[in-house]
């Protein structure tokens, strides 16, 4: 009898914390595959080649590894094909452990987005809520024999539903933008702030002297003390935004950015950018072009590639480089559509829902 009290109890924490972690993720497919491409990365150099030809599966592979994560935990708490549900999720926490593991110990990749941008974990903490995890379900699957194997079209058609459901919402959030956005670029943000901490830093210092170690909260002005090593004391004071640079071949343009109202165009990558509606969004900067309201465009691509494709669709507009990571941060589509007025975020738009220029005009008057 307690035997199964506490099998039961497991179930319920280990289903919660994957139902958990894989909505959040089906809120961001986007993201989940921007993480593996960076971890196909990191082990094509480091492994084996081939990881390199898996960045072109990334999305789908994202898709299946974030509706599993919400089927099996809900399969593991309604009790459905119980020992089956024990044996993926192992196979999946396996994996798992091991992508924070190689995270955390060579510090390669160093958020795993284990709660997409939801919950920041660091890649120790990653690791060791993984080993919890692993602990949990190894003890599952050692009693996987003696769980109920309950079986009914309801409890079935509850898990189909979910699979249903969570394939459903990750194609839409990639059709569109996440329905949440947990990223420091969302909706009403006031990117200058953002880029400033939110209070003074204070530093803790590590020195010796005389063969001891001491930890002091002010520099020393002693000689006779060796530095050693310092650390953050508020590290949630730290700037939300801190990669943020944007420039071309006359220097840097930050400022002008975050300045007056802007149309930013955000392509990740040129070669890889979708042709879906760029007639729709070509016609939307030349309308504004002129305006009160900028049109820009802001690419990760070379300055060359950049001024091939405005050539091609007769744009004449102002364009600059920025980091690849950082636009693939500021908006899952490429390209996609910021609107700034004074450095404030007030919307963005997937390719796919490209507004019009009166739409836009609407934006920046309601605000």
């Amino acid at each position: 009898m307690i035997k199964q009290v506490i099998l039961t109890v497991i179930r319920f924490i280990v289903g919660g914390l994957f139902i958990f972690s894989g909505l959040i993720k089906v809120n961001d497919p986007v993201g989940t595959s921007i993480k593996l491409e960076e971890y196909f990365d990191v082990f094509s150099y480091d492994i084996a080649p081939f990881f390199a030809y898996l960045k072109e599966f990334s999305l789908p592979l994202a898709v299946v590894l974030v509706v599993l994560e919400v089927v099996l935990g809900v399969m593991l708490i309604l009790g459905v094909k119980l020992r089956l549900t024990v044996i993926l999720l192992s196979l999946m926490i396996v994996f798992f452990t091991f992508l924070t593991f190689y995270s955390a110990y060579f510090n390669k990749v160093t958020d795993c987005g284990c709660f997409g941008d939801a919950i920041k974990l660091t890649p120790w903490e990653s690791f060791y809520k993984d080993i919890f995890l692993l602990i949990l379900i190894a003890v599952l699957f050692i009693f996987k024999n003696q769980l109920p194997q309950r079986t009914s079209p309801f409890l079935n058609g509850a898990a189909l539903l979910f699979l249903f459901v969570s394939l459903v919402l990750s194609i839409v959030a990639i059709r569109n933008l996440p329905f949440i956005d947990f990223r420091a670029y969302r909706e009403g943000v006031h990117i200058p702030s953002a880029m400033q901490p939110s209070q003074p830093l204070q530093y803790s210092y590590q020195m010796k002297k005389d063969g001891k170690e001491i930890f002091m909260d002010q520099y020393p002005n002693d000689d006779t003390y060796e530095f050693v090593a310092m650390q953050l004391k508020n590290p949630e004071a730290l700037p939300k935004i801190s990669d943020l640079a944007v420039w071309n071949e006359q220097g840097d343009f930050t400022e002008e950015i975050l300045s007056g109202n802007k149309l930013v165009v955000l392509i990740s990558n040129i070669s890889k950018m979708s042709e879906n509606n760029w007639d729709s969004l070509a016609a939307l900067i030349q309308e504004l072009n002129g305006s009160a309201i900028e049109p820009v465009v802001i690419s990760a691509s070379s300055e060359e590639e950049i001024k091939v494709l405005l050539s091609n669709m007769d744009l004449n507009v102002p364009y600059y480089l920025a980091d690849a990571t950082v636009v693939k941060t500021i908006v899952r589509s490429n390209p996609g559509i910021m609107l700034l007025k004074e450095g404030t975020v007030l919307k963005k738009y997937h390719h796919n829902n490209t507004p019009s220029a009166s739409e836009v005009g609407q934006v920046f008057h309601h605000e």
